[in-house]
This record gives C-alpha cells, structure tokens and sequence, in this order.
C-alpha cells in the first residue's frame, strides 16, 4: 500500500503570509491546510498520513505556544514549527521544550522552513510507524484468552512452569500449552522477546508470591 501523501498544516492569521507559506509548500508537493485559527485543526482533525504543523506564535484568541500545551495535554502527536515576527529567546526556549522542531522569526528563509517541514514529516512517520506497529501488538494480544493473559503476565515476571501452575492451581502441562499459545497469537520466539512486547503494551507484571 502507497503511504497517504504528506500533509502541512498553516495556521496563520495574516492572509499574505499564509497564502506563501501555502504556495511554497505546494511547489514541493505538499498537500496543504491553510487555517486562521487553533479551533480549525480541533475541528477537521489530523490527516491519515504524516503530519506537520506551521504555527503563529500570536494568533486572536489562543496563543500557539498555548495550542502547543493543549495537544500535548489531549496526547495529540503532531510535530510544530513556529513562526513568528515578535519571537524572544524565552519563548523558543519555552517551545523547544515542549518538543517543537523549529522556532523560525520571520523574515526566515524559504529553505529553512522546508528543512524544518522534513524535519517534522520524518518525525511523524516514525511516530506513525510505530503506532501502527503498536495497535498490531494490541490486537494480538486482544487474541489472548484471559487464562493465556496471566499465563504471560506471569512468565514475563520471571516465573517458571512449575511456579506458575502452583500460582494457577493447573498441572505443569496446561501452562506449557497456554504459554505456548500465548508465544504464537503473539507471534514471540523467545521469553526476551515476549517481555519486550510486554514492555511495548504496558502491560503490569504479576507480583511474584511470597512464600513464607
């Protein structure tokens, strides 16, 4: 399947500087949103492919640097380059801190925007990368019975065979078949493996009982 092509998101509420940020942007092949505002990109949501946002720092209403703060709060992935005609070094310290790619004061060069674009774009196709990697985890695991879930949670936190059937209350042969079901929904080839899809997933590991 082709990749959704690249989307860059403008959010400027001076028509001429949008409307050449837009025709820039186009001259490389971006697929383009021109906005006036922070509410519009709530509104229309993020494209399907990889994602980047050109942002005023000063916008009526909500601040960029505030937006910024906002998305990282609803856990929104969206790389974001400032713009700005009245930037200060507190202020791109401030967004470079909260991740943002590039802080550019305008007048800024075309090419320095287009390196900070790729940035960004390549940014979010590793997040996006790994989020579909993630959501593929998610569903085998879904797959999972709710005996082969303890099954892993207890083999990822160390315990072996016989401790687990003495857990479980099962004979040592049932949890070799549920461990081995649960190594091949989960497409696992060895216990390293099948503890690092665990720490992919988040899953909580079982408390080893203490036995006194």
């Amino acid at each position: 399947m082709t990749e959704a092509r690249a989307t860059v998101i403008v959010i400027d509420d001076d028509p001429a500087m949008r409307e050449a940020i837009g025709s820039l942007l186009r001259s490389v092949g971006f697929d383009v949103k021109l906005l006036i505002s922070v509410g519009d990109v709530l509104n229309s949501g993020r494209p399907a492919g990889p994602t980047c946002l050109v942002l005023d720092v000063r916008l009526p209403g909500q601040s960029g640097l505030d937006f910024q703060r906002q998305l990282s709060r609803a856990n929104i992935q969206v790389p974001i380059i400032f713009i700005t005609g009245h930037g200060d070094i507190p202020m791109s310290v401030q967004a470079m801190k909260e991740g943002a790619i590039e802080f550019l004061t305008k007048p800024f060069r075309d090419q320095d925007l287009l390196d900070a674009v790729y940035a960004g774009l390549a940014r979010d196709r590793v997040w996006l990368e790994n989020e579909k990697a993630l959501e593929t985890l998610r569903v085998r695991f879904d797959s999972l019975t709710p005996r082969e879930r303890e099954v892993m949670a207890l083999v990822v936190s160390g315990r072996l065979n016989k401790q687990i059937a003495g857990d479980l209350g099962v004979s040592e042969i049932t949890v070799k078949v549920h461990r081995s079901q649960v190594m091949q929904k989960m497409h696992a080839t060895s216990l390293p493996e099948l503890a690092r899809i665990a720490d992919k997933l988040k899953l909580p590991l079982r408390e080893q009982p203490r036995h006194v």
